[in-house]
């Protein structure tokens, strides 16, 4: 089985939306002889994007997965999608690769999202090359494309072939390093050629670079090439590969995927380039304790997705980190402490399942259906060496969307229905607010939260209206005031009766309420002092001016008086309320809004226009960083601004701009904004 290893490659396919990532897959799929037809995400006819939601938006939404042959050896596939709604569990999805394979596109580069996918890679510690694509179309620019990996990724790319021609002129490469040329012919195939006279000294300055570059990646090559002045084929090869595993180097191939040009060399690099399961480094559990990527040591497999399938129902997809993964295997899940007995294992191609017989060692992805307690981020291993891999730190949700059943009484199907999509998707949360009443799903995004509601319509039957959730506003004071608070009921026999004198005053903001017990002289027992505490405390979450919460105030009780027949707890704790009530009313109350912390990523080019917008958002920019033609600003806005701002900032900078939120504290309201609070409450309790 090692030198089976030695030969498997684990890769996944990434990169920003639009670059052509699921028709690079099925390229490779065509080429590889796993597929008969070369399907097109314009006529919905993929392999790789099979959901309905895929084929109406042609884009992938969730990770893709396929197996397959090149040369006799073992192939693994992820097709991640590039959409920053959908980019949430891309951590995860490293997880269950060796290397990466970074699609970027002739006509853009790298664009801001870019650079976030490749952050992940660079956490992740994976090796890499790039394929830049789309040399076929028109606005092809290899050398923009190409010169941007350096320029915003600070990568060192080593150029493998060199395009000849571009847009409808693209015909043919330069293999860079061993200076021979190549033709496309009909779909794709390709034939010896002689390299264009016009282009002999754009050959001769890549290779040159390309030598340099794998030669610095190691002193023993370095010292050989500055005393010789060259190295040999077999050198280079080494040297390449070595410089990619260390994750010095990054190799870059060209090709069109729609045109099938590419394809075969792309593969060819895959092989002799990059990292095998054996390469990969030790796992770590979350103790720091290491497993090595080694078939001889004990099971252990990562559930990194998890898929609703129609028909063979809930699917484990999981990654061999160690050991050797047997057909009707008993396993311990060390995340929950629980044993599954794995049944058999089915290689996905799409929504192709095909039935797994043999033994799988590291590095092999493989899906099972039915395990009774494991869900994403669980680590099946051998039940007498538990391992749990340490996870990685996703991304947190920056959307909310208030969910309703379209009937009546039809909101525990809603929530049923939306629950199995959680399991599937862990970037989706489901919650609900006690504050507000509103049962909130959160996500990625404003198309994460809308695609996954139109999944759960269409598979479920079910109707689930979406809303902008209520912005959870706070009440508080600016002034002090010293109130009593009396409470006298008599209606025959036992009556009731609670009397206190409170003293109000603003908390600093954030501090939130303070209780003072200054009794003395027994004024009021004990026994009901926490009864006036509990009355104030009550009657602060039903707020004031628009029914929020009262927050930031400080109480102390000072006096008092009782009837040793008719005084309660409850007699005290209507008291508290009511003073509660007459010291707000002499207090200046006023409302808070909740201010977020914003962080958005575009293009130099458009900082203008986006700090320009964050400020008719009543926002306060913090300040801007720019690397390599990306901008980072940061802002505080308040929430109420910020509810649709996603689809706005795709529309302003044409889908290059993203960003995060997170909630950041307390701000007093504009008084035309507070105004208008107070008025839409009162219209609600109408």
């Amino acid at each position: 089985m090692q030198d089976q290893l030695q030969k498997q490659r684990t890769f996944a396919l990434i990169g920003h939306g639009g670059t052509g990532k699921t028709s690079v897959a099925e390229m490779l799929l065509f080429t590889a002889g796993s597929i008969s037809r070369l399907g097109k995400i314009e006529d919905g006819t993929t392999t790789l994007d099979y959901e309905p939601e895929e084929t109406k938006r042609r884009g992938s939404i969730q990770p893709s997965f396929a197996q397959f042959s090149w040369k006799k050896n073992l192939n693994f596939l992820i097709d991640t999608p590039g959409d920053n709604n959908f980019i949430g569990d891309l951590p995860y999805l490293l997880q269950g690769a060796d290397n990466a394979v970074l699609v970027i596109d002739a006509i853009d580069g790298v664009k801001p999202l870019t650079k976030k996918i490749w952050s992940e890679v660079v956490r992740a510690e994976l090796p890499a090359m790039v394929f830049i694509n789309k040399m076929d179309r028109e606005r092809a620019d290899f050398q923009m494309a190409y010169q941007s990996l350096a320029d915003i990724l600070g990568i060192k790319p080593v150029l493998l072939y060199l395009p000849i021609g571009s847009e409808a002129d693209f015909r043919g490469v330069v293999d860079v390093l061993n200076e021979k040329a190549y033709a496309f012919g009909e779909n794709g195939a390709l034939s010896p050629t002689d390299i264009p006279a016009d282009m002999a000294d754009d050959v001769t300055l890549a290779r040159e670079i390309a030598v340099e570059n794998i030669a610095e990646s190691s002193e023993e090559l370095m010292e050989k090439y500055l005393e010789e002045g060259s190295l040999t084929a077999e050198e280079l090869t080494a040297g390449l590969r070595a410089g990619v595993l260390s994750r010095i180097l990054v190799p870059v191939c060209v090709g069109a995927a729609l045109e099938n040009k590419g394809g075969a060399l792309l593969l060819d690099a895959i092989q002799s380039c990059m990292a095998s399961p054996l390469d990969h480094k030790p796992w770590l559990d979350a103790e720091g304790n290491e497993r090595p990527s080694d078939p001889d040591a004990p099971l252990a497999a990562f559930v990194f997705k998890t898929i609703a399938d129609p028909f063979a129902g809930q699917l484990s997809v999981m990654r061999v980190l160690s050991g050797v993964l047997s057909p009707d295997a008993a396993v311990l899940n060390a995340a929950k402490d629980e044993k599954e007995k794995i049944g058999q294992g089915l290689f996905l191609e799409g929504k192709k399942q095909t039935p797994c017989k043999q033994d799988l060692g590291p590095g092999a992805i493989v899906a099972v259906a039915k395990l009774k307690n494991t869900s994403t981020g669980d680590t099946l291993c051998a039940e007498k060496s538990p391992f749990a891999l340490a996870l990685p730190k996703l991304s947190p949700a920056i959307i909310s969307y208030a969910l309703a059943a379209e009937e009546k009484g039809e909101e525990d199907k809603v929530f049923a229905a939306v629950q199995k999509l959680l399991e599937e998707d862990i970037n989706l949360h489901l919650e609900r607010n006690e504050e507000t009443g509103d049962m909130l799903l959160s996500g990625m995004g404003q198309l994460h939260i809308e695609l996954s509601v139109e999944k759960a319509r269409r598979r479920y039957k079910t109707n689930i209206l979406l809303k902008t959730p209520k912005i959870p506003y706070r009440e508080t004071i600016k002034g002090k005031a010293q109130v009593q608070g009396r409470h006298k009921k008599q209606s025959g026999g036992r009556g009731q009766f609670g009397d206190c004198w409170i003293r109000m005053e603003p908390n600093p903001r954030g501090a939130g309420y303070e209780f003072l017990d200054e009794i003395v002289g027994g004024s009021i027992p004990r026994n009901y002092i926490p009864a006036v505490d509990k009355g104030i405390q009550e009657a602060a979450v039903r707020g004031f001016l628009a029914g929020y919460p009262m927050v930031d105030f400080k109480v102390a009780l000072y006096d008092g008086s009782y009837h040793t027949v008719d005084s309660s707890e409850m007699a005290f704790k209507i008291a508290g309320s009511l003073a509660f009530k007459k010291a707000v009313e002499q207090c200046n109350p006023t409302l808070l809004e909740p201010i977020m912390l914003a962080s958005v990523f575009i293009p130099d080019e458009f900082m203008g226009d986006v700090i320009g917008d964050l400020s008719s958002r009543r926002g306060r920019v913090l300040g801007s960083d720019s690397v390599g033609g990306v901008t980072e600003v940061k802002a505080h806005v308040p929430m109420a601004e910020m509810m649709k701002y996603a689809p706005d900032l795709r529309s302003m900078t044409g889908g290059q701009g993203t960003f995060t939120m997170e909630f950041a504290h307390y701000e007093e309201c504009p008084p035309n904004v507070a105004e208008q609070v107070i008025a839409d409450s009162g219209k609600a309790e109408d």
